[in-house]
C-alpha cells in the first residue's frame, strides 16, 4: 500500500463523531440530534502534510450518537467511524503499524484540526478540514463568462475565474496562441493563454470530468500558421536538401462559406483553400497534489496542448480529476489543423466557446479520452511517438476490459481487427497518438 494510500486510510478516522452526555439530559439529547444533523451528508475533505493537500469525498451518516460512513480513495470504498465530545472531535485509526490521531473542532459545517501518525519510521504531522458539499441548484443553467484574464500554465494555484455545476452552459471566448483576441488587440503574452480556471462544483479526486464542446465559432476573420515543417516529421535528407523559412502565414477566413484562403498566396497556391473545422488545441484541468504547474504548451494525462483535431463541436472529453473543483481551462483555438499540427502552429485564431460538464463520479481514466458520434478515442501522450502508440492502445484496451467488460483476449480480438490510429501531435514535446474504434463496431459486443 503507498504513501498516499494509507494517508486516505488516516483521512478517513478524521469525519467519524460521537456525542458524549453532559450533565444535564435534554441538552444532551439535543446536542446529538444537532450533531447528527450538522455531520450527515456529503463532505469535502482536505488535509495537508508537508504543504501538500489531498482531498477526498467523504459520505457520513449519524444514528443517534454514532457516525459512520464511506470514504472512496484509489479505486476503493473505506469505512469511517469516529466520537465527538460536544464540539470537539478526536479520531483513531490504526492501517497496519502505523496510529493514526485526528483532533479538531466542528463547527458550522466546517471541521478543522490537526493529525498525528505514529509509525515505526517515526510520527509524521499535519492539518486537516472538511467542509459540507454545497447544494446543486434546481436547473441546470446558461452562464456567459467574458475574460479578463488569460493563463499560461495548469496551476492549481490561480483562483477560480468562474464555479459552474455539472449539466451548467458555458459560453465564453478565447485569444489565439499569441495572445490576440477577436478584435486583434494583444491581451497577454503567447505561449497558447486560455481561459479559466472554471472551479467544476462538486468534482473530486476519483471523479473524471466530462467536457462536451457543444459549439465552436470563429469570431474574426484572420489566422496565422508558418511555412516549415517540424524536425519530427522529416528525414535528415528532405531537412538538409529542403528551405525550411518559417515565415508567418496569414489566412483570410471566409465564416458564411466556412473556408480559409491565403491572403498572399505564393504563385501555385493562388487557387488554394481549405474547409475550415474549428477545434480546441488545448483543453486541460489542473496537476495533482504536489505537482508544479504545467505550461500550456505541453501535454499529459491531464490533457493541456493536446492539439488533436477531433476535439471539436459534438465531442466530448474525458479527463481525471486532480484538484477539488478540477480547475478546467480551455483555449488555443485553431480554424483547421491537419493531424500532426506540422507546421508547429495550426491556423491559430480566436474563437466563441461554448461547452457543458458532467462529473463521473468515482471512476478513473490512465489518460485522455475523446468520444464523439462515430468514434471511442484513447489519446496517448509520451517522448516519441511508439510510447505515445503504446499508451493509447493500453488506454483503448482498458476502456474496452471495464467499461464494456471484456477479458484480455477479447479485447486484443476486437482491437486487432477493428482499430484505428491517428496521430495527433508531433510538434511539441510530447507526441500524441490516438486509438480509435468505430462505435458501430462495439454495438455488435454481447451485454
Amino acid at each position: 500500500m503507498n504513501r498516499k494510500r494509507k494517508h486516505f486510510i488516516h483521512v478517513s478516522a478524521v469525519l467519524c463523531c460521537i456525542l458524549l452526555p453532559s450533565l444535564v439530559i435534554p441538552r444532551v439529547i439535543q446536542a446529538q440530534t444537532l450533531a447528527g444533523e450538522s455531520l450527515t451528508g456529503e463532505w469535502e475533505f482536505i488535509s495537508v502534510e508537508l504543504g501538500i493537500p489531498t482531498a477526498v469525498r467523504v459520505q457520513l451518516t449519524a444514528t443517534g450518537t454514532t457516525i459512520a460512513g464511506k470514504l472512496y480513495a484509489d479505486g476503493e470504498y473505506l469505512d469511517v467511524k469516529g466520537s465527538l465530545h460536544g464540539s470537539e472531535i478526536r479520531l483513531e485509526s490504526k492501517f497496519g503499524d502505523e496510529l493514526n490521531v485526528y483532533v479538531g473542532t466542528l463547527e458550522k459545517n466546517v471541521m478543522t484540526g490537526t493529525f498525528t501518525v505514529t509509525a515505526k519510521e517515526g510520527t509524521r504531522t499535519g492539518t486537516w478540514s472538511a467542509k459540507r458539499a454545497a447544494a446543486k441548484p434546481a436547473s441546470p443553467r446558461t452562464l456567459d463568462f467574458i475574460p479578463t484574464e488569460f493563463h499560461r500554465t495548469l496551476s492549481v494555484d490561480t483562483p477560480p475565474a468562474l464555479r459552474i455545476w455539472p449539466d451548467d452552459t458555458v459560453r465564453t471566448k478565447s485569444v489565439d496562441a499569441g495572445g490576440q483576441d477577436e478584435k486583434s488587440a494583444k491581451r497577454v503574452w503567447g505561449g497558447n493563454p486560455l481561459t479559466g480556471p472554471f472551479y467544476v462544483e462538486g468534482a473530486m479526486p476519483g471523479d473524471v470530468l466530462a467536457i462536451t464542446i457543444k459549439r465552436l465559432r470563429v469570431n474574426r476573420d484572420w489566422a496565422m500558421s508558418d511555412s516549415g515543417l517540424v524536425g519530427r516529421a522529416m528525414t535528415t535528407n528532405y531537412a538538409a536538401n529542403s528551405k525550411q523559412d518559417w515565415s508567418n502565414t496569414r489566412w483570410h477566413l471566409d465564416a458564411e462559406k466556412q473556408i480559409a484562403t491565403l491572403e498572399k498566396p505564393p504563385e501555385h497556391l493562388k487557387s488554394f483553400s481549405v474547409a475550415l473545422h474549428p477545434m480546441l488545441g488545448c483543453v486541460g484541468v489542473a496537476p495533482g497534489p504536489g505537482d508544479a504547474p504545467v505550461s500550456t504548451q505541453d501535454s499529459g494525462d491531464l490533457g493541456g496542448n493536446m492539439d488533436f483535431n477531433r476535439i471539436s463541436e459534438g465531442t466530448t472529453l474525458y479527463l481525471q480529476v486532480n484538484q477539488p473543483g478540477a480547475l478546467l481551462y480551455v483555449g488555443d483555438a485553431h480554424a483547421l489543423q491537419g493531424d500532426g499540427e506540422l507546421n508547429g502552429n495550426a491556423l491559430e485564431t480566436s474563437m466563441d466557446i461554448e461547452f457543458s460538464v458532467e462529473v463521473q463520479r468515482e471512476k478513473s481514466v490512465g489518460a485522455p479520452r475523446a468520444e464523439d458520434k462515430d468514434y471511442l478515442m484513447a489519446i496517448g501522450f509520451a517522448g516519441s511517438l511508439d510510447e505515445a502508440f503504446r499508451g493509447a492502445t493500453s488506454e483503448m484496451a482498458n476502456w474496452l476490459q471495464k467499461d464494456y467488460k471484456l477479458t484480455s483476449a477479447e479485447a486484443a480480438i476486437v482491437l486487432g481487427t477493428s482499430i484505428k490510429y491517428q496521430i495527433a501531435e508531433v510538434a511539441d514535446r510530447n507526441v500524441g497518438v490516438v486509438a480509435k474504434i468505430r462505435k458501430s463496431s462495439l454495438a455488435l459486443l454481447a451485454h
